[in-house]
């Protein structure tokens, strides 16, 4: 069978059956368009363990990073793995292929005296009444005080949040449902913002809708209009030049682990399929508290 073929009904499969997010279907389609560039007119049975591993090797000269590489292998894998399953090819190539390891980088966080001081801020232009100043004002005490993504934050609707329980109903990755609590500013934040910002950006809108958070033109808010917001409002107070939602996201897990919160309540609060990816966290907590002793101890 050709490999392009097969990569189509793989990234389908992913996409109608796993039901993956789009951006995971998008990265594994690229990661096998780049292989099938490598493959050249090979068919599926003509792929060998040795073919990958040059692959890998290639990207290695070209200066791919060692994170790319391991995605790629993982791609890779469960291609052909699927492929074996399907009985496209009698033996899976990609059984001993391995990648680098991913070289551990900490997330970027704001300190609490660092979001006290930015939501403060916010809260204070928004209280001139400006539509979307309610709205960024409420967006963003969203995201820190959830610690939701940015992709769950621009798909609630407004029936999504209930303000008298302080919770918001979201859908996160694989389409798997859950209910995360915020606290009172959140709470207060989008009350003013339903109140009296989002009708007035709803009256921009051609046609009604039901979205929490509304765009400049009263349409459903996009990822990437967050994104230019928080790093407007954030980089300042984190010293980096790039920052975008997941830092919000990444500062919240950090400051629940730091008040006293069970690993597990947090895994569970940011929605992770692994408690391996909530760990990230408490390495986040464990360095910060050595920085801080090395500062303060006069036997550090």
């Amino acid at each position: 069978m050709e490999f392009a073929a097969a990569a189509h009904a793989f990234t389908d499969h992913l996409e109608r059956v796993r039901r993956l997010a789009p951006a995971t279907v998008r990265a594994y389609r690229s990661d096998l368009r780049d292989l099938a560039s490598a493959i050249g007119e090979r068919t599926l049975e003509e792929i060998t363990l040795e073919t990958l591993r040059d692959w890998l090797w290639h990207a290695t000269q070209r200066g791919d990073a060692r994170s790319t590489l391991a995605r790629r292998a993982a791609a890779a894998r469960s291609f052909f793995t699927w492929a074996h399953e399907q009985e496209l090819i009698a033996h899976d190539p990609s059984l001993r292929l391995v990648a680098p390891k991913r070289g551990r980088t900490l997330p970027t966080i704001a300190s609490q005296d660092a979001m006290t001081a930015l939501l403060e801020a916010q809260r204070t232009a928004a209280s001139a009444g400006e539509p979307t100043a309610l709205r960024d004002h409420a967006m963003l005490e969203l995201l820190y005080g959830a610690g939701i993504r940015v992709s769950e934050l621009c798909g609630l609707d407004v029936d999504d949040v209930d303000l008298d329980r302080g919770t918001a109903r979201v859908l996160g990755k694989g389409s798997k449902e859950r209910v995360v609590p915020f606290g009172r500013p959140a709470r207060e934040a989008i009350g003013a913002y339903l109140t009296r910002g989002r009708s007035a950006l709803l009256a921009r809108a051609a046609r009604p809708s039901p979205a929490l958070y509304l765009g400049s033109r009263g349409g459903r808010i996009g990822p990437r209009a967050v994104y230019s917001l928080v790093a407007e409002v954030l980089a300042p107070f984190v010293g980096a030049d790039t920052v975008g939602p997941h830092a919000l996201r990444h500062t919240a897990a950090t400051h629940l682990l730091a008040g006293g919160a069970h690993l597990r309540a947090v895994q569970e609060i940011l929605g992770h399929a692994s408690l391996g990816t909530t760990l990230i966290y408490t390495h986040v907590s464990a360095e910060r508290l050595t920085a801080t002793y090395r500062l303060a101890h006069p036997r550090a």
